[in-house]
């Protein structure tokens, strides 16, 4: 579900949309910078998105959260000489969120969502990666039209997410009875 938020700070992204074969490498990429922003940030930074979910083809680029009480105590200036940009992205003021890309905006391989706890939506992406991770099959569904969308229109990006948007529906509403059960 963080897939669907971009990280740019000067404009539309331009990079095509591109899913690739699950790379086992993903999780050491996250765990290096897993390292490099805890002590920084002072909370735990999870894994999340599609290169969070073993054997789920992808976009390269590995999404990670960080849920703090208050985003305005975020050390921006720490978290830039950790090698991460600060890319704001469209609706993070009103969300009190913050984004980061690494190791550049342009040439990102990984993007950071900070969000508050209080705020909406965090818990669901870890429902969301927690589900797909425990039924291989709704991940096979889902990893499918992603690549159908991204085949169909490897540039448009608001068009690839509104064609995820009423599978991920659907499976959120399984995901938290599942949670439930």
């Amino acid at each position: 579900m963080a897939e669907q938020s971009v990280c740019h700070s000067a404009g539309v992204r331009r990079d095509r949309i591109v899913i690739q074969p699950y790379d086992a490498a993903w999780v050491a990429g996250f765990e290096t910078q897993r390292a490099v922003l805890e002590p920084v940030l002072g909370v735990p930074v999870h894994h999340i998105g599609s290169t969070s979910v073993p054997g789920l083809p992808a976009k390269p680029i590995i999404d990670m959260l960080a849920v703090v009480e208050d985003r305005d105590q975020v050390d921006l200036v720490a978290v830039e000489a950790a090698g991460w940009r600060h890319a704001p992205e469209p609706g993070d003021e009103e969300q009190r969120k913050l984004s980061f890309c690494h190791p550049t905006v342009e040439h990102r391989t990984h993007h950071l969502h900070v969000v508050e706890y209080s705020s909406e939506g965090w818990r669901d992406w870890l429902l969301f990666r927690d589900y797909l991770r425990e039924h291989r099959d709704e991940a096979e569904r889902y990893a499918a039209l992603k690549r159908e969308l991204a085949a169909a229109d490897d540039t448009d990006r608001p068009r690839y997410r509104a064609g995820k948007a009423p599978l991920i529906a659907e499976l959120m509403l399984t995901a938290r009875s599942w949670r439930l059960a």
